[in-house]
């Protein structure tokens, strides 16, 4: 029965649409205009001048120095992370 309902609104409505004058349906929003001088100013700016590579002057180094790096006073770059917690075993009821 629903669907019935649905088919005769959907012929009722397209029966309406085909009556009408094609081109009396409106346009939802008016075409885009371009701005005003739009062809003196520059579309974008110039790519930056970059080589696309790495900086080879300072080495990477690692967050956490080796023990004889640590032994010999330098200092990690991150801090320790903390202990994991471990919760006790789900008992079964």
């Amino acid at each position: 029965m629903l669907i019935a309902a649905g088919l005769a609104a959907s012929a009722l409505a397209l029966t309406a649409l085909n009556a009408r004058d094609p081109m009396q349906i409106a346009q939802a929003t008016q075409p885009t205009q371009s701005t005003p001088g739009a062809e003196t100013k520059p579309s974008a700016p110039s790519e930056p001048a970059t080589t696309g590579q790495r900086p080879s002057d300072i080495p990477p180094q690692p967050a956490r120095p080796d023990a004889d790096a640590q032994k010999a006073g330098a200092q990690p770059a991150l801090p320790p992370a903390p202990a994991e917690k471990v919760a006790p075993p789900i008992r079964e009821k």
